[in-house]
């Protein structure tokens, strides 16, 4: 079933489906390694609609809920969140 990379849990992985945004903010994504087919995992999640903390190739990265609301992904099977 897909989901947002803002609806993550700690410790949920999942494959990146589509990437919702367009221009300058799609570009930066793709820089950092968020494309379709990208695994991400949630390592942290910010107190209060903070900002989510994701692991992309090695990196960790923060999206406000704005632009990781825009992210549509599939929960890898077996993995398993907070």
């Amino acid at each position: 079933m897909p989901t947002t990379l803002w609806e993550l849990r700690c410790g949920q992985t999942a494959r990146v489906l589509s990437v919702g945004v367009s221009g300058a903010m799609r570009r930066r994504l793709q820089d950092v390694g968020l494309a379709p087919g990208a695994s991400v995992t949630c390592v942290n999640r910010g107190m209060w609609g903070g900002p989510v903390a994701l692991l992309v190739r090695g990196a960790v990265i923060a999206l406000r809920q704005e632009d990781a609301g825009l992210l549509t992904a599939e929960i890898v099977e077996g993995s398993h969140g907070e």
